[in-house]
């Protein structure tokens, strides 16, 4: 029998264990059940460990049964949040690659078992369960990312959330924001955070409940200098949500979020100027800036002890626009007119869920069926802008754009389902389907031309551009988990993914980068191995393996213009490729360990370490067999010691990244910096707080040993060419809430 087939025959006895369940049974078993108690915010998994390091099998209406997945509690996160400092947040997510070209936080850019980092566009990144990205299916980027300092937790899942949130081969990133206070009808949270190289930071946070009403508010707004030249920036992100209990089974939540920043960009560097001065900068007309609007509608419904609905509506309406000298970073900017690029993002999608738990052979089980409608439609626009250096974001000439005028609608229909069946008060197996519908369309003109080494343009063509592609497939996996003892459990999974092209991607007029107008869709699938729990209550641990297919990989290699003879980037699919590790996080409370009474002191060590061999193999083109893959250090090692007495903290971090290449030529230099190796690079950090009643304190300094380094080579904007990351800084916040 095929693995389909298994899938949905598993799928259908459960089906059929719903119909024969009797009710009064099933309720019965859920009351003395001590695993899953439902609620109207979560479905909760009771267990004796100290403090939540990965979600439970079932949360809400979402099933994570035999997946690898970790949370993030920011109540426990020490470091800069104002900043969104991900090098901190992230600290106990192994494998993560993360790119620090942002010193604000403006953006998050972190990837997964070898997947390219770049704006989170490997993940399924939503908020508070909904979509964030641009446009999950023509551009999945995320230009937005939430305020550290009004997030609750975070969530993630690797591959195996394919099934649930979509094809991804990254997984799901889900970020929750804080709850309002069930027993105060007014609370109030401000914190004041300033920071070296003239960072300022406010937030302010408004939440409370009152019979079934409750709400949660936010503003916050940071500016700073940056630790370049050029590189200054404003932020203004705002957050509100209420909530209404209809009856004691049903609850209506309404959210708004509106973010705008503009931000001065410093270009890149080649690799002779950043050693020779990584805080110069070489363009001073380059601006960014973004306006997003995300709106959502959320609806729970408990219809009974052992049945639940979620239905929840998303919308986006935003904008980014980038302004500047897209030349060669080896190139002085010949201070003509600048290229203006303009997206606009105008998507709406809903989803609805449905959970229902039933008894089959004297187990209860659990069922997921879901289903997803998403429409995107992004405008795409490139021409000259000014010839000035402010930041005026006005095309010369609108009504004929000098490179492109796209317009890009896409649409996505889905269905799902997930089983839980409990073979055992120990054991769980878990199928499940996704099928999908995708389509992707590009109605539009760009301008296909040739410049000299002096700029003058030397072939020029006009071509029409209207494409469309519609696919249907099915994605299947299962997960296994076994529990060794009440707090250690072992777990496998094995998920499809697939990831769809998108004509957005393709259509940008850059010299130091070109795209294959003929990619093919990348499928694939990813497997995990690992067993995770405490151990006496003091050590919590979470060791696995991995292995991850990718059939078709998308690329990056290094080509020479046969006109100009300059190097660019060319993506294309180069071959299949596969990505092998081991992920490995292990913390431990000291003084627990060490006293069976509690002390006042406390001491408490944690090690995140992985190690990935990621490698294209059967290339059309033997040069690429064997290549390293792309944005993939062998070794991230992140550890770090915190001492703790009553309510003063102090945190020290030390993060190392292995070396990695940039395109899967494995080029290791390039004139215009576009390509070649990132080194291995060292960062500690230092964090310290204190709490006095209802005012917080605290402090520390980033990169404690100003050490000069870089995680990103950038094709386009923010580059192009080497963008450092920022030097040693101090902080100091001061917050209080009533």
């Amino acid at each position: 029998m095929s693995f389909y087939r298994l899938t949905i025959s598993l799928i259908l006895i459960s089906l059929h264990g719903i119909v024969q369940a009797q009710h009064k049974g099933v309720k019965d078993s859920i009351k003395h059940n001590k695993d899953t108690v439902f609620s109207m915010n979560t479905l909760i998994i009771e267990t004796d460990r100290i403090k939540q390091t990965h979600l439970n099998q079932l949360e809400g209406t979402a099933i994570y049964a035999g997946k690898k997945s970790e949370v993030i509690l920011l109540s426990n996160t020490a470091g800069n949040t104002a900043t969104n400092n991900a090098r901190q947040i992230y600290n106990k997510i192994a494998g993560l690659n993360i790119w620090e070209s942002d010193g604000a936080g403006m953006q998050l850019g972190i990837g997964g078992r070898g997947l390219n980092p770049n704006r989170v566009s490997n993940f399924n990144t939503r908020q508070n369960g909904y979509d964030i990205s641009a446009d999950a299916l023509g551009y999945p980027e995320s230009y937005y990312s939430p305020p550290t300092e009004a997030l609750e937790r975070i969530e993630v899942v690797r591959g195996a959330a394919s099934l649930q949130y979509g094809t991804q081969f990254g997984g799901f990133i889900n970020f929750k924001f804080k709850q309002p206070p069930p027993d105060k009808v007014f609370q109030i949270e401000a914190r004041q955070t300033i920071a070296s190289f003239g960072f300022y930071n406010a937030y302010t946070s408004i939440a409370g409940t009152k019979n079934k009403f409750s709400y949660f508010a936010f503003h916050q707004y940071k500016r700073g200098d940056g630790w370049r030249k050029n590189s200054e920036f404003n932020v203004h992100t705002a957050h509100a949500s209420v909530s209404y209990k209809f009856t004691s089974k049903i609850k209506l939540t309404a959210e708004y979020t509106f973010m705008d920043y503009l931000t001065h960009q410093a270009g890149g560097l080649t690799d002779n100027q950043f050693k020779t001065n990584p805080r110069e900068s070489y363009r001073s007309r380059n601006w960014f800036k973004v306006n997003w609007n995300l709106a959502a509608l959320n609806l729970d419904y408990n219809i009974s002890s052992n049945a639940r609905l979620n239905f929840r509506m998303f919308g986006l309406y935003a904008q980014r626009d980038a302004l500047g000298f897209l030349g060669f970073i080896n190139r002085t900017d010949p201070m003509q007119e600048r290229d203006l690029l303009q997206d606009k993002f105008r998507n709406t999608g809903a989803e609805l869920r449905y959970v229902y738990r039933y008894k089959l052979h004297n187990q209860i089980s659990t069922l997921l069926v879901g289903s997803r409608l998403y429409k995107g439609f992004t405008f795409r626009k490139q021409g000259y802008g000014s010839k000035g250096s402010d930041a005026d974001f006005n095309y010369l000439n609108p009504g004929d754009l000098e490179h492109s005028d796209y317009k890009f609608p896409s649409g996505n229909t889905a269905v799902f389902a997930e089983n839980i069946f409990k073979l055992s008060p120990r054991m769980t197996v878990t199928p499940g389907l996704r099928m999908e519908h995708i389509s992707t369309q590009s109605i539009g003109y760009y301008n296909e031309q040739y410049t000299d080494l002096a700029g003058n343009i030397i072939y020029k063509n006009k071509v029409e551009d209207n494409r469309n592609s519609k696919r249907n497939f099915l994605l299947a996996g299962l997960g296994i988990s076994y529990k060794i003892t009440p707090t250690i459990e072992t777990y496998a999974n094995f998920s499809q993914n697939y990831r769809s092209i998108n004509f957005n991607d393709m259509r940008i007029v850059n010299p130091n980068s070109r795209v294959d107008n003929n990619l093919k869709d990348e499928t694939g699938f990813s497997t995990d191995w690992g067993i995770r729990g405490n151990l006496k209550k003091n050590i919590t641990f979470d060791i696995s393996a991995f292995y991850l297919r990718y059939n078709n990989r998308i690329g990056a290699i290094f080509l020479v213009d046969s006109f100009t003879y300059q190097p660019y980037r060319y993506r294309t699919n180069i071959s299949d490729s596969r990505n092998i590790g081991i992920e490995s996080l292990v913390e431990v409370d000291a003084m627990g360990l060490l006293f069976k009474k509690k002390h006042k002191l406390g001491i408490t060590v944690f090690g995140n370490f992985s190690f990935i061999d990621a490698r294209y193999t059967d290339s059309k083109q033997a040069a690429f067999t064997n290549k390293k893959v792309e944005f993939v250090p062998k070794t991230i090692l992140r550890t770090g010691i915190s001492f703790s007495y009553q309510t003063f903290k102090l945190t020290y971090q030390f993060a190392h990244t292995g070396d990695q290449f940039t395109d899967a030529s494995n080029t290791v230099y390039s004139a215009n910096a576009v390509t070649g190796l990132i080194p291995a690079y060292t960062v500690m950090d230092l964090a310290i707080s204190y709490q006095y009643k209802k005012i917080s304190l605290a402090t520390g300094i980033n990169n404690l040993s100003n050490n000069m380094y870089f995680t990103r080579r950038a094709d386009g904007y923010p580059g192009p060419g080497i963008i450092p990351s920022d030097g040693r800084s101090v902080y100091l916040t001061l917050g209080v809430k009533i």
